[in-house]
């Protein structure tokens, strides 16, 4: 490994690298935090999560979508969002429709309540981390895109499906393990 020139006095390359360490994890932490905090924020605005809201949202640009086209607008596994619609249905704000010659499709719509969830909802209804990921160019996404491949590949993850829940999914099954 070749020294750095620029490095400081005394530095070595480790103290570099426990640098760079410590800034990815502080920031992933505030990205963290931040989606919490838009959460939090949707969910006193609005009466529903943010997740959810995003549901409303794309249900809003498209009626009668399939349950697994919602779910790959979504990023989602098609059961996450079946149990989404269950709650958006159970609060009246969505409604499931079968027809057609196939009677196993089911096909979602907002109610008139849904609808004047999504009118009334603060923005960007896809949250913050979408949104801002739409504003970077081509060439950082796919950058940060490689870097994040690496390291969800350098990291022991014993749950291939986790990134198809939504994050308060993985928060629910944690809190019920330790009551």
């Amino acid at each position: 490994m070749t020294a750095d020139p620029n490095a400081a006095p005394g530095s070595t390359p480790e103290a570099g690298q426990d640098r760079e360490i410590r800034s990815i994890i502080q920031q992933l932490r505030i990205v963290y935090r931040a989606m919490q905090e838009h959460s939090r924020w949707v969910e006193r605005q609005c009466g529903v999560s943010a997740a959810q809201l995003w549901a409303l949202w794309e249900m809003h640009k498209r009626p009668g979508m399939r349950v697994s086209e919602l779910s790959r607008s979504l990023s989602l596994h098609q059961s996450t969002t079946s149990n989404m619609l269950d709650k958006l249905e159970k609060k009246g704000l969505i409604e499931r429709r079968r027809g057609g010659p196939d009677q196993r499709v089911v096909k979602v719509y907002l109610t008139a309540a849904g609808a004047a969830i999504v009118k009334q909802a603060p923005q960007p209804a896809q949250g913050t981390i979408s949104d801002a990921l739409l504003r970077l160019p081509e060439q950082r996404l796919a950058q940060l895109d490689q870097g994040l491949q690496a390291m969800v590949a350098a990291m022991v993850i014993k749950d291939s499906e986790a990134a198809l829940r939504h994050m308060s999914d993985t928060d629910d099954r944690q809190e019920k393990r330790f009551e």
